[in-house]
């Protein structure tokens, strides 16, 4: 028996008639007599415990029907789930272990030298031939101008051992001795001069360059002047304020003064005062110190100037001397080739011309080397200046950029990188995950820093080694103890339409889903 049935047989009381037959009921419970009068209090509560108890199994069911209904929805909702699941995880293969990658080009120079301008900033795009840094290009113009100088000088020597040849050969058709001394002397006289014309020569360069690092030095302190005048402008544009503000300071100072003086004020008021009005007399005076000193210092930019234009003209002076005496070895290069010509006919009858003959040929050779060596010396000068410009070798961004104007860079150095646009993605998937991806395959890639936004691309290659295998210390499984650990494969993920509207940079993290059938 339940306990709802035991606690209902409890309360019924039992009905009796008693031998009368009046109608009268006695309600017995537990073994004892009711009185008459307590009969209809008692079935009452009887008929209230009753109602309850077929009120309390109802409650007790749908108590019980709730965890079942609760459960069995968990159920039915992890089945769907595990069957998505496992309908999704048959045609796709992801990965978390995936990054944007990028080609990444090193910009380094190739001289050492100081660096001049920089013309780009940090993240900044640029196009492949844009000019990122210049180096001074000085020294190298230097060079440039001194392999130019010996060049001119070995065609000299060789234009005039060509000469030696051709006059040997006509005074070698006399065949005197005297021939022979006068067109040595000649030879010797047209070397000298042909000497002396290069060393002039050169000197014409050194005192050009003279004249050109006099001009650089002059466009230089004008440049100081425009400074020192713009810095004086913007003193004295200063000090109609400050003497504004010390009229305004002396009078809030008498003011106060007055005030103190008459006990309207507290000393701290008129101390301020006075402190203001002390402060703006200091200001005004340090401005026009520093008006004194700007236009000191364009006095100097000034006097500068005129020191540079001085040494201007006298390398206009050096110039046109220098000038004046090659024209003058011009001249007597002329002279000693006459006398060659005047022994000409002496030297053909000489004896020993084929020798004479092979000797001028000698030297036009050697002359025919040297001028070489000067070809490649102002190719390797050309080559050189050309190399204090740097440009973009590729589309893209700069990156890690660390040079600044100013700083002495070697070769080699790494001064920046640019980081091209174009991007792909390489996930490293399980070897497990493998068997059925094959090249072109399509893929969904999602982007952490993008969410909501998907990409399409195809799978475009296969890593042939896994990346443990290409790590800086691959592991070494020869030992005794082996755990199998399951490797990774990274595999090359192109975009179908690179997004153009979106930043992509190599290192950021996506989500590829290959769908494999």
């Amino acid at each position: 028996m339940s306990e709802k049935e035991t606690t209902k047989t409890a309360v019924e009381p039992k009905t009796r008639q008693d031998g009368n037959g009046n109608g009268h009921s006695r309600k017995v419970e537990n073994g004892a007599a009711l009185k008459d009068g307590e009969t209809e209090s008692v079935e009452t509560h009887d008929e209230t415990e009753a109602a309850k108890s077929d009120s309390q199994p109802e409650t007790a069911k749908k108590q019980n029907r709730l965890p079942i209904f609760i459960v069995g929805s968990v159920l039915i909702i992890a089945a769907i789930a595990g069957t998505i699941y496992y309908l999704y995880s048959r045609q796709y293969e992801s990965t978390d272990d995936a990054f944007i990658e990028g080609d990444i080009v090193q910009v380094s120079p190739k001289l050492t030298a100081y660096v001049e301008k920089v013309y780009v900033s940090e993240n900044q795009r640029v196009k492949k031939g844009d000019l990122l840094f210049e180096l001074d290009s000085r020294d190298f113009q230097t060079r440039l101008e001194q392999a130019q100088a010996q060049k001119k000088a070995a065609e000299a020597v060789r234009n005039a051992a060509r000469a030696n040849v051709s006059l040997t050969r006509q005074t070698t058709r006399g065949g005197t001795t005297q021939a022979s001394s006068n067109l040595e002397t000649a030879r010797n006289n047209v070397k000298q001069t042909a000497a002396a014309a290069d060393s002039r020569q050169t000197a014409i360069e050194q005192a050009r360059s003279q004249l050109r690092t006099a001009q650089s030095t002059l466009a230089q302190n004008r440049a100081q002047i425009a400074t020192a005048e713009a810095n004086a402008r913007q003193v004295q544009a200063a000090a109609p304020a400050l003497q504004s503000n010390l009229r305004l300071a002396q009078d809030d100072f008498n003011r106060n003064q007055r005030l103190y003086n008459q006990g309207d004020v507290s000393k701290q008021t008129y101390d301020q005062a006075a402190n203001r009005f002390s402060n703006a007399q200091s200001q005004l005076e340090a401005a026009q110190r520093q008006i004194q000193a700007a236009q000191s210092q364009v006095e100097v930019a000034r006097q500068n100037v005129n020191v540079a234009q001085a040494r201007i003209g006298e390398a206009n002076s050096n110039v046109s001397a220098a000038e004046d005496n090659y024209r003058q070895s011009l001249a007597q290069i002329d002279l000693t080739r006459s006398q060659v010509g005047e022994s000409a006919g002496r030297l053909l009858e000489a004896n020993s011309a084929p020798e004479q003959i092979a000797v001028s040929e000698s030297q036009v050779g050697t002359a025919e080397a040297q001028i070489a060596q000067a070809n490649v010396a102002v190719n390797q000068a050309n080559l050189e200046l050309t190399y204090t410009k740097i440009y973009a070798p590729e589309d893209g961004f700069v990156t890690r950029k660390n040079v600044q104007e100013g700083q002495l860079v070697q070769p080699g150095q790494s001064l920046m990188a640019i980081s091209q646009k174009t991007v792909w993605v390489v996930a490293n998937f399980k070897e497990t995950q493998l068997e059925y991806m094959k090249l072109g395959q399509p893929v969904t890639i999602e982007i952490d820093a993008y969410p909501g936004e998907s990409f399409t691309g195809r799978i475009e290659s296969f890593q042939a080694g896994t990346g443990s295998r290409f790590s800086v210390l691959p592991a070494e499984n020869a030992t005794g103890n082996y755990v199998k650990v399951v490797q990774r494969v990274p595999v090359k993920i192109i975009f179908d339409e690179f997004p153009d509207k979106y930043f992509l940079a190599p290192g950021m993290s996506v989500q590829p889903s290959v769908k494999i059938r």
